[in-house]
């Protein structure tokens, strides 16, 4: 079975919007920085919630922000 990932453009954003830190995009969703942190590196995929409001921060639609990358099974 291949791995599936994700990947996110959350470094690229945050440059291009001023170069926002990761702890001002932190207060900005209502989590940690290490947990913007963690997500950036793609050590942990955030849950629906956040990653939505990482795209409405940015005001970007989902899919402009995180990638999902992985085999598809037949059902």
């Amino acid at each position: 079975m291949a791995e599936c990932t994700i990947t996110n453009q959350i470094r690229t954003l945050r440059f291009m919007a001023g170069e926002m830190t990761q702890k001002e995009l932190a207060e900005r969703v209502g989590v940690t920085r290490q947990t913007i942190m963690a997500i950036e590196a793609a050590k942990y995929s955030p849950s629906l919630e956040v990653a939505f409001k990482i795209a409405q921060v940015f005001g970007k639609p989902l899919e402009a922000v995180f990638q999902y990358s992985g085999s598809r099974t037949e059902l």
